[in-house]
């Protein structure tokens, strides 16, 4: 009873130490006197700072400066090149390196704000943005490490080439990360016995781990956010679904030349033995009823009318958003405990990777706060420069949106990149799908397809490296694999320019 008058703001507002006394006085009855004046008296302590009627208060844009964003470049730096530079220091202390930002984001935040405003920052990434997030990757992770495809047949091209085609239509369907580490391992053994094995990797990450996403909201976790922010299910697959097919289409031609250009180099004997006795086997089909049921999810909740059911520090929170979320949490625990531990075991399933993922952005969507708000000043704010080089007379400039976006995607994780392009183009969802859908197109576009040119532009790029090395494939080091990607994808990507945007 205390806590719930303590959350709504109403009562909140007209409370003071009377009232909080009273408060104890009457929802704790049975405490002793003693006991309740010291629970009082830290409670009054700890509350001191905060201005009841400023609960709600939000950071505004006009107050902030280009030092609020330090803490949001620090972390993608630090996700670009501390692996690079200090690999075995970051991954052993990932959690404590984005930890250390948060705190030197939020320390002045509180010195200068007050703690109203610092918690409202940090509830409202949490509640709005990261944890959707994390249910829906942990979901769909979960479902994908429940079923083991075994397959008995030798990495011929036509083989290779069928892999791809499914993985890259699985990665709209249960997202990137979900159909890498479901297909890596099959497409791996098909390929064992084969001595030119790195390029089928290569283009199973550009294909699977990243274009192949872009087909829904599922599929990569920059639309999953536009998603989050009012861009409809629909919308994306209505607008994806041709730079998708176009793209996949000409990458597994190429794929198909390059592949044979291998496989004339494979010894006489490794070409007379594929294709002997070709059979596939699925284990785990409950995880297949259970990914449909995660589309089902998401997709009747972009369709269903989002009413707010009440105020939390001045947040909105949503019936659908808050059905949504719980059905992903219970659709996870199924999968989990549902799933036989020899499958996990089979898919060397483990939880490392997603919760890697889960540091890097509750890291990336609380030091974004005060980034998003400068970015959606617009022309009046800090940003006015890089407004400025995205307009042209008034307009926006949808191929330099399409560049910019994707560069810097791939270089730095491509779903913040997509949330910094999205509140340039002003962060109105409905305004973006009707007036300058095109402007929306190039960014999700330049987010999801050039996440593919390096390593670090996409979670599963590292993820379908690791599994590959450990299974003694030889891969392309950073730059290297640059070499290939930029080769493969500059062209098409010159291409999308002149045809989609």
């Amino acid at each position: 009873m205390f806590l719930s008058k303590f959350f709504y703001s109403p009562v909140i507002d007209q409370m003071n130490q009377t009232n909080i006394s009273r408060s104890f006085n009457t929802s704790i009855p049975n405490l002793s006197p003693k006991f309740a004046s010291i629970l009082q008296a830290i409670f009054l302590f700890l509350i001191a700072p905060i201005p009841f009627q400023a609960m709600a208060a939000n950071l505004t844009a006009s107050e902030l400066t280009l030092w609020w964003c330090v803490p949001f470049a620090g972390i993608l730096l630090s996700i670009a090149l501390c692996p690079l530079l200090i690999p075995k220091i970051w991954h052993k202390h990932t959690g404590k390196i984005i930890l250390a930002w948060i705190i030197i984001l939020l320390c002045p935040l509180y010195w200068q704000y007050g703690i109203n405003i610092s918690l409202h920052t940090v509830i409202h990434a949490l509640l709005h943005e990261y944890l959707p997030f994390m249910l829906l990757l942990m979901a769909l992770y979960a479902i994908s490490g429940g079923i083991v495809i075994k397959l008995n047949a030798s990495g011929s091209t036509g083989l290779n080439i069928l892999l791809l085609t499914i993985g890259t239509l699985f990665a709209g369907i249960m997202g990137t990360t979900g159909a890498s580490m479901l297909l890596i391992r099959p497409l791996l053994r098909a390929n064992a016995n084969r001595c030119h094995q790195a390029h089928v990797v290569i283009f199973f990450i550009l294909l699977v781990g990243n274009i192949g996403g872009g087909l829904t909201p599922l599929g990569d976790p920059p639309l999953f956010l536009g998603f989050l922010k009012g861009v409809d299910f629909l919308w994306t697959i209505q607008h994806m679904l041709l730079p998708v097919l176009f793209n996949s289409l000409f990458l597994l031609i190429l794929f198909y030349f390059v592949d044979r250009f291998y496989w004339c180099r494979e010894p006489k004997k490794m070409n007379k033995t594929v294709n002997n006795n070709n059979s596939w086997q699925l284990y785990g089909k409950l995880n297949l009823v259970l990914l449909l049921a995660v589309i089902s999810v998401v997709l009747l909740s972009g369709l269903s009318n989002n009413q707010t059911v009440w105020l939390f520090y001045g947040i909105e929170l949503h019936l659908v958003a808050l059905v949504r979320d719980g059905l992903l949490a219970i659709i996870t625990l199924v999968a989990i405990f549902c799933t036989s531990s020899s499958l996990h075991q089979q898919n060397e399933f483990s939880w490392a990777p997603i919760q890697e993922v889960g540091k890097l952005f509750a890291g990336i969507f609380i030091t974004i706060s005060p980034v998003m708000l400068m970015l959606q000043a617009g022309a009046t704010g800090y940003f006015h420069p890089l407004v400025s080089l995205l307009q042209q007379q008034g307009n926006p400039d949808n191929p330099r949106y399409f560049w910019l976006s994707g560069v810097l995607s791939s270089f730095l994780d491509n779903a913040p990149t997509y949330l910094v392009f999205f509140n340039l183009a002003g962060g109105d969802a409905q305004l973006l799908m009707h007036q300058f859908d095109a402007t929306l197109l190039a960014i999700s576009m330049g987010s999801v397809f050039m996440g593919a040119l390096t390593y670090i532009g996409n979670a599963p790029n590292l993820m379908v490296k690791a599994i590959a090395e450990q299974q003694s494939v030889r891969m392309p080091g950073f730059f290297a694999y640059m070499g290939w990607s930029f080769s493969l994808l500059i062209p098409l990507l010159m291409l999308d320019t002149l045809l989609f945007i």
